[in-house]
């Protein structure tokens, strides 16, 4: 009787049921996605663009479980929300506390296992797709790396049952140490918001004093280092803090108090319930919003890596492909070319000891060399002639392969070269439009390259190779790892902390019912209403991603030192954020209207 009344009260709650499942689904499978990565050694120690961002995947891990806690924690709390009452109820009609403590495990577990098998299920195709997507983007081969990795599979299962156990016991302590009274009249309790106005205004000065310590230590980073990251994380934090406890319901005590915005509709109604929500949240958006401070950095740096590695290739040599002793193939190759915005060519002759030039070539078409101003590339720029005949001959190893780099270098007029008893080495430079656009005909290039001279391809050789595509692979082994890792883990906790503003949102829902309830009975119109829960949800959706895209935007600082431009194509991870930030707004909108709106008519 007891089971057939829980699967009466789970069926008529089923559209939160499936949401509540879905958002579980999603989370094993974020997870999964990310552990099948960061425990599978042999693939992270048999690849060089990742094995350099091993420590972040560890690092990665923890914090992904940590969220994932956090999450369960809400996604529990929904769970007990919706079926408080009815277990009230259930014990008022003689149902024994133990008996009910079992049920609740019971759910609580099948409910977790099934989510969690689903969802590994589904990470394993999702990582499929967006592994092969990111890797395909960042032009990088790796080994041993599956889809599927049994040992993931394990972590993700044990991890979320050892979860749901953990909550399933303390619902069952909730439960038996909650009068049935309370249980049945939960959503009765009254909420007081306490005000001080001088505590409060002290709080405000200090989020602005806080707040603005942070961002310049963050923007000074190059002069405080270590000690001022400190300073920054720890002034963040608690401005942050008190930006939500004290300035934020300020603000609405503004709007509050002027008479034309809170006349306007149901504005009055929200304002008041916002005081009271901001308020009731202040740690879970402070904390949501510096965690989306950090997820939408970790994609927004991610994918400014992506843009990053071809500027530094440019920043290190000059030319997109050198042909120095060419064979027939590498020739034919450079006709496919798109976008030649420059051509050059030079003849050289050489024996033991001396590379001659012919000075006509060089003055036609000088050198081109990367010029640099503290320590910064400013761009590519013709080398004169006179300083070539001065000995500095370093911008020709641009186009020399490296048996040429240790000789003598000696500019002569057409009839010297002439003389010279040698046979002639034709060299061309292109410099197109599009390194990226490129990439695939230049590879081949290199490939031929090679294949006409070995040296390149091996010891001393490979390493002196200062061709554009070489400096490209390097950069790209650097960083690749970095960028796979920040757009994996940042869009897994955007996920997840989206999905966690959403269950506490909506775990207060019930006690909304009657205010609702109420305004329907004296007149109030449904489509007032609907748009009062919007405004309300998206106040608290916005608030934290607002500040949080702020800290982003500071955080930015940082990586000035390592990054060329960490503001560039901003517009795609902000992108991304709002794409995924409005998905789970208007969920969060639909839930909340379903779950307070239940019983008002039109």
């Amino acid at each position: 009787m007891l089971l057939k009344l829980s699967l009466t009260g789970i069926k008529g709650r089923l559209k939160d049921y499936i949401v509540l499942f879905s958002g579980l689904i999603m989370a094993s499978a974020i997870f999964y996605m990310f552990e099948a990565l960061a425990t599978n050694k042999s693939f992270v120690s048999s690849n060089s663009p990742i094995r350099m961002a091993s420590i972040i995947f560890q690092i990665g891990s923890v914090l992904l479980g940590i969220i994932t806690l956090v999450y369960i924690i809400y996604a529990n709390n929904f769970l007990m929300s919706m079926r408080r009452r009815d277990y009230g109820m259930f014990m008022m009609l003689g149902a024994k506390g133990r008996k009910i403590a079992q049920l609740i495990a019971a759910e609580t577990l099948v409910i977790g296992m099934a989510a969690t098998l689903v969802g590994t299920v589904l990470g394993i195709g999702l990582t499929r797709i967006i592994s092969n997507l990111l890797l395909s983007q960042m032009d990088i081969q790796v080994k041993q790396f599956s889809p599927f990795y049994l040992p993931a599979v394990i972590v993700t299962v044990v991890f979320f049952m050892v979860l749901f156990v953990m909550a399933a016991g303390v619902n069952q302590y909730q439960l038996l140490k909650t009068p049935v009274l309370q249980l049945l009249h939960n959503d009765q309790q009254p909420n007081h918001v306490s005000q001080n106005k001088l505590g409060q205004l002290v709080q405000i000065v200090l989020s602005l004093i806080f707040l603005t310590i942070g961002y310049t230590m963050l923007i000074n980073v190059a002069t405080y280092q270590i000690a001022g990251l400190v300073v920054a994380l720890v002034t963040i934090v608690l401005g942050t803090y008190f930006l939500f406890n004290a300035f934020f319901g300020w603000m609405l005590r503004l709007l509050k108090g002027n008479q034309y915005i809170r006349n306007r509709g149901l504005n009055n109604f929200t304002l008041a319930q916002l005081r009271f929500r901001i308020k009731d949240y202040t740690k879970m958006l402070a904390l949501v919003a510096m965690l989306f401070a950090l997820a939408l950095g970790a994609i927004t740096v991610g994918i400014g890596y992506q843009s990053e590695i071809p500027a530094m290739a440019k920043t290190m040599a000059p030319y997109d492909v050198v042909l120095n002793q060419p064979n027939p193939q590498a020739r034919q190759l450079a006709k496919n070319l798109t976008g030649v915005k420059a051509t050059a060519n030079y003849d050289v002759k050489e024996d033991a000891q001396t590379v001659y030039y012919r000075a006509t070539q060089l003055k036609k078409n000088p050198i081109m060399a990367v010029q640099y101003s503290n320590d910064r590339a400013k761009g590519i720029k013709p080398v004169q002639l006179k300083t070539l005949q001065k000995g500095n001959v370093a911008a020709l190893q641009a186009i020399q392969v490296p048996s040429q780099f240790s000789k003598d270098v000696k500019v002569v007029t057409d009839a010297e070269f002439s003389q010279i008893a040698s046979g002639t080495i034709p060299i061309k430079t292109y410099r197109v439009k599009d390194f990226m656009a490129n990439l695939s005909v230049i590879k081949k290039i290199h490939t031929q390259q090679v294949i006409a001279n070995p040296e390149l391809a091996k010891g001393q050789g490979a390493l002196m190779d200062g061709s554009k595509y070489v400096n490209y692979q390097m950069a790209n082994g650097m960083f690749s790892g970095l960028e796979f890792m920040g757009f994996f883990l940042g869009i897994a906790f955007l996920a997840m902390l989206a999905s966690c503003l959403m269950f506490k949102i909506l775990s207060g829902a019930a006690s909304d019912v009657k205010r609702y309830t109420m305004l329907a009975k004296i007149g109030t119109r449904r489509s007032l209403l609907k748009q009062s829960i919007a405004k309300e949800i998206g106040v608290l959706f916005c608030l934290p991603g607002i500040v949080g895209s702020i800290h982003v935007l500071f955080g930015l600082q940082l990586f000035k030192q390592i990054m060329l431009n960490p503001y560039q194509n901003l517009w795609l991870p902000f992108t991304i954020f709002m794409i995924l930030y409005v998905g789970y707004y208007w969920v969060t909108t639909w839930l909340y209207q379903g779950i307070v709106l239940k019983t008002v008519t039109q």
